[in-house]
């Protein structure tokens, strides 16, 4: 990892406090001092899941009395400054709640349990192949690389795009748009008849990897099984250019430099721009927060390249290396990533399964006549299903490559390098990290 990135997590101030949950079902005569307790971390769903939660690890505890699980929410901001800290200190939970981009930096560092030493081929196959390939990284000796699966898939989000229709309507745009090619138009019409903008996507290095995912939709390459840069291609090319051009034809909000993605949200609840890239879920917000707004707002299909691919965003368990109880820890995992289990949670809180079976349940594939925008956007989440996958190669320093490629970027949309000296550039910058 990076002197930068970690610096970025370790100078994160640690929001909130602790929230712990223990429920017990074991018998009275259970003696608990000799219960094996397992430490489970999620990420921000208390108070919004505690009923769900409690009774699911009372539901284990039933049937595991020799078990205690206590379960840690810790706020969505101060997750990777803690569990780095837990990690390096050797103090790390049995069970961890985090997503495969930042998991898989800690895998490269072996903080992570090798699950293909625990799991059988018949487990995963109860998984979706593409989502179970997120949770693996690959390991190299000399020569020798092999791929190690390091997380179980949990629940998943696949982008959608949600907007306001009446913008489109002023514009004359009778459907968003579903791929670049279209959004490019779409933007030029809505900015020439409105006056407004059609999206905003933030080029800061920090923030959202949205443009580093739409190079992978335009069928670029980032890096190649050396790991060296593969993005100096004419496709690579194409979609800097692309970029470039939305922006220096003002196509983009001058913000989208210095921005994050939260300003799309604060555009969009605003009225300001048409289009937002977001998860399903993102409606309940934006009915609390913009009333009006949502009363125009519908769901449609993410946008996407030539190959059709779609961004998932995944959560996952892992188990770190040094904890005391590994397979009571992965029984709980196992458990709470169930069929049955994830299709509970998936109800609850509007988010796809990882489970095959899970997903094939008709709350996915059917919605009622008066569907809601949430329903729709729910059914149109999981027919994007079998074209999703996560687009960001788990690399432990990909936020260093995504740095590179944005500053660059960023110096070709304000003039000050041509396309091809910026895509050089970051190539250059990239692999002489490598050496």
């Amino acid at each position: 990892m990076g002197s930068k990135t970690w610096k970025r997590f370790i100078g994160w101030a640690l929001l909130g406090l602790l929230l712990t949950w223990g429920v017990s079902c074991a018998s009275p005569t259970a003696d608990q001092s000799d219960r094996r307790q397992v430490e489970f971390w999620t990420m921000q769903l208390q108070p919004q899941f505690n009923d769900y939660f409690n009774q699911l690890i009372a539901t284990f505890e039933n049937d595991h009395p020799e078990v205690k699980i206590r379960w840690v929410d810790v706020p969505w901001s101060a997750m990777e400054s803690k569990i780095l800290a837990a990690v390096s200190a050797q103090t790390a939970p049995d069970l961890v709640n985090l997503n495969p981009d930042f998991a898989s930096m800690l895998a490269g560092r072996d903080a992570w349990l090798n699950l293909d030493e625990h799991l059988s081929e018949e487990v995963r196959s109860l998984y979706l192949p593409n989502i179970w390939e997120a949770n693996m990284i690959q390991t190299c000796d000399g020569d020798n690389c092999q791929n190690r699966t390091f997380g179980i898939p949990w629940y998943l989000t696949t982008q959608i795009v949600i907007y306001n229709q009446n913008l489109l309507n002023q514009a004359g745009i009778e459907n968003p748009p579903t791929t670049y090619q279209e959004l490019a138009t779409v933007a030029q019409t809505i900015r020439q008849r409105t006056g407004k903008y059609a999206l905003f996507v933030s080029f800061v290095p920090t923030d959202s990897a949205q443009v580093l995912q739409s190079l992978v939709q335009m069928g670029v390459q980032l890096v190649d099984n050396n790991r060296k840069a593969a993005f100096n291609t004419p496709e690579g090319r194409a979609a800097f250019q692309y970029w470039v051009d939305l922006y220096q034809q003002d196509l983009l909000p001058r913000e989208v430099l210095t921005q994050g993605h939260r300003r799309a949200i604060e555009l969009y609840q605003a009225g300001e721009i048409a289009l937002l890239t977001t998860g399903p879920q993102f409606f309940r917000a934006i009915a609390e927060n913009a009333p009006d707004i949502a009363k125009v707002s519908a769901p449609s299909s993410a946008i996407t390249g030539e190959n059709g691919k779609i961004s998932v965003a995944v959560m996952n368990l892992v188990i770190p290396q040094n904890t005391r109880h590994p397979e009571d820890a992965i029984n709980f995992a196992l458990f709470v990533t169930n069929s049955p289990n994830q299709l509970n949670f998936a109800k609850a809180s509007n988010v796809i399964p990882s489970s095959i079976q899970a997903l094939e349940n008709p709350f996915f594939q059917n919605i009622p006549a008066d569907a809601t925008p949430q329903d729709k956007a729910r059914k149109i989440s999981a027919q994007q299903m079998p074209n999703a996958q996560v687009l960001i190669p788990p690399l432990e320093d990909i936020k260093e490559l995504q740095t590179i490629i944005y500053n660059n970027l960023q110096a070709a949309m304000l003039n000050q390098k041509t396309v091809d000296q910026a895509i050089l550039d970051a190539e250059t910058a990239w692999n002489r990290r490598l050496n």
